[in-house]
């Protein structure tokens, strides 16, 4: 097992819109929305196998175990089963619809700009902090796909775990963004690469604005 700094999304879907989209679907998820159920089985593979080599996390460029494969490859490996299981079922939540919506192209695009963004952010972070320690997890790209909802569905509503009351996707988009930022600040939760997933929420919305997305607008594809 590494020993990586990670992160977990808590929440529960939503009771009716969320739901009511996945009733009009008649094919199989597999064919469905194959990147994210792709992502999910590979993650879900690579942790009960026990195949996390070294190699695959994200290490510090000064660390000299760096290498351009590890913008992607870390974001499958997960520190433990929480960890694996909070980040999936986000992917299926939000990703999902998403993938159904803009196609699987767009969407694995998408995605894969913001793991690699989240790892960007991270490496930034680490120069100007030191520390040498490698960075698992996909939270950084789930954290995108969360952007991307909010964007997509604004007042769709979404339960948080511990919290049972529905919030809108726009608001569980700045609530978590927000908590993200002060922990990053606050140092509150060491261990946890905050930064990593504001990062994949930042390239995510640069990337949305490249397709046409604005501040204040509902964007369709």
């Amino acid at each position: 097992m590494l020993t990586a700094r990670y992160c977990k999304l808590i929440l529960q879907p939503g009771s009716s819109p969320l739901n009511q989209r996945f009733s009009n679907y008649s094919s199989s998820p597999l064919t469905d929305t194959p990147v994210s159920f792709g992502v999910i089985i590979l993650c879900a593979v690579v942790y009960f196998t026990g195949f996390q080599p070294a190699g695959l996390a994200l290490w510090p460029l000064e660390s000299g175990f760096f290498a351009p494969w590890q913008l992607l490859t870390y974001g499958i490996l997960h520190g433990n089963f929480n960890h694996l299981f909070f980040n999936m079922f986000a992917v299926w939540m939000f990703g999902t619809p998403l993938e159904r919506s803009w196609g699987t192209r767009r969407y694995l695009s998408y995605f894969a700009v913001c793991v690699a963004g989240a790892a960007v952010a991270q490496l930034g972070v680490q120069l100007f902090e030191g520390g040498i320690y490698p960075t698992i997890g996909a939270s950084g790209g789930v954290f995108g796909l969360l952007l991307a909802y909010g964007v997509m569905w604004p007042n769709n509503r979404i339960f948080l775990l511990f919290f049972p009351v529905p919030v809108p996707a726009k608001w569980f988009v700045l609530i978590y963004g927000g908590i993200e930022l002060l922990l990053g600040f606050s140092r509150a939760m060491p261990g946890i690469a905050h930064f990593a997933h504001l990062g994949g929420m930042v390239f995510g919305a640069l990337l949305l604005y490249r397709w046409g997305w604005r501040p204040g607008m509902t964007w369709r594809r």
